[in-house]
């Protein structure tokens, strides 16, 4: 059987930059037209090889092509993007999942196990901020009732939104089909959204799990005043609590050597004559150990209260999305990165600090992840780019490892009998 062509991949990426993307960046934000523009580049790439696309009741979109086992080894990621992002985030692993079943449907026979793509729903979360949505989903772990009040910036409500891209969230509860029925391995290719691998000069690495991340608001409540009239010991300045506590989560992720980011932050009223009233920071928090990122989470809750009592404000915790420290099957892992250091690689795996569909997936099916450099570490911008030679080189390692399990060799008896389907 042949390979992939890379190329073939770059080709399909053009088109979808071509189609959704410009100047100001990817325009894929999931449950938009763009969205679904880039879907139907897909579609239209899965037709010319004779497959059709099935969407699921959460959306996700999926693709099978038959072998000669019904087991099924599953290839995918996510076409979404944030506002404004890069041209490669989840693309490039949608794409390649897409070059893999072509060299598949070219060869002279069925590949001795069932294949099948899977486009998830909502990776991002970027505009409802709930991460993973149709991963979530198929892996039972989305609960329809925590997020269905959920409202974007604009103030649409996440229900109706879904409902007119055919999704009803009470369905997602009660009558969803795992597509990972029958499956005994998921793989998944990644940019890594991080430097260490440019910075390495290797263009290619297995991923050995993602970390743990706690997403919550902080909202700070004082009293407004009158900029010029109220003394400056006088005040309950709800912003001076939230900047204070901003910068303590940045010393509380260092102390504990996670990551620490406050990316959003609402000031109410919001003139520049009055003393703040009220203050909404964003905090998000990562680190690969549960029982770190748990003291990095008590110490910012701690902090935020005292500085709070100290300006004379209170202040509240909305919880928005949290999810565990994700090892991938070791097995699993160890196959990408022969695969990954025999192409010149790196020879450890790499831990992302970014999540990703597979993190989910991890919970209930052996998974892997392959990833290559992003130039400066950028990612989630228009300035997102991966050199041509190491998108190649990503490729061909995925394409490799995906075609060996799909064929049935050496040691692929190993992840189906230790399948963790539901």
């Amino acid at each position: 059987m042949a390979g992939v062509d890379p190329g073939r991949v770059l080709n399909d990426l053009q088109e979808l930059a071509r189609r959704t993307g410009g100047a100001g960046g990817a325009k894929r934000l999931a449950w938009t037209d763009g969205w679904r523009h880039a879907r139907r580049l897909l579609r239209e790439r899965l037709g010319e090889i004779g497959l059709a696309c099935d969407e699921d009741e959460a959306g996700n979109l999926w693709a099978t092509l038959p072998g000669v086992s019904s087991e099924r080894l599953v290839l995918g990621s996510h076409l979404d993007s944030v506002p404004a992002g890069g041209p490669l985030d989840g693309a490039l692993g949608v794409f390649a999942a897409l070059e893999v079943l072509r060299a598949l449907a070219e060869a002279d026979e069925f590949p001795a196990t069932t294949v099948a793509l899977v486009d998830w729903a909502d990776e991002e979360g970027a505009r409802f901020g709930h991460s993973l949505f149709g991963s979530s989903a198929v892996t039972r772990a989305l609960d329809p009732d925590a997020v269905r009040e959920l409202v974007d910036a604009d103030g649409n409500g996440l229900a109706p939104v879904l409902a007119d891209h055919g999704v009803d969230l009470d369905r997602i509860g009660t009558e969803l089909e795992s597509g990972l029925a029958e499956a005994f391995a998921y793989l998944e290719l990644h940019i890594e959204q991080g430097p260490v691998l440019e910075a390495e000069g290797v263009p290619v690495a297995a991923v050995s799990g993602t970390v743990g991340v706690e997403r919550f608001t902080l909202r700070f409540e004082g009293a407004a005043a009158h900029a010029g009239s109220t003394p400056m010991e006088m005040r309950a300045d709800a912003l001076l609590a939230a900047a204070a506590t901003a910068l303590e989560v940045e010393a509380i992720a260092r102390r504990h050597g996670g990551r620490g980011t406050t990316g959003t932050l609402e000031v109410r009223p919001g003139a520049l004559t009055v003393v703040p009233a009220s203050a909404e920071l964003g905090v998000d928090l990562r680190h690969e150990a549960a029982e770190e990122l748990e003291s990095m989470r008590t110490e910012v809750l701690a902090a935020a209260a005292g500085f709070a009592a100290g300006r004379g404000c209170r202040v509240e915790e909305t919880a928005i999305w949290s999810a565990v420290p994700t090892a991938f099957d070791p097995d699993l892992v160890e196959r990408v990165r022969v695969a990954a250091a025999a192409a010149g690689g790196r020879e450890a795996p790499l831990p992302s600090g970014a999540l990703h569909d597979a993190t989910m997936v991890a919970r209930v099916l052996p998974t892997a992840m392959v990833f290559c450099p992003s130039r400066g570490g950028i990612s989630h911008s228009p300035e997102e780019h991966t050199d041509e030679a190491d998108i190649r080189a990503a490729v061909a390692v995925f394409g490799e490892v995906a075609l060996e399990l799909a064929s049935g060799g050496v040691g692929c008896a190993l992840p189906s009998r230790r399948r963790r389907t539901k």
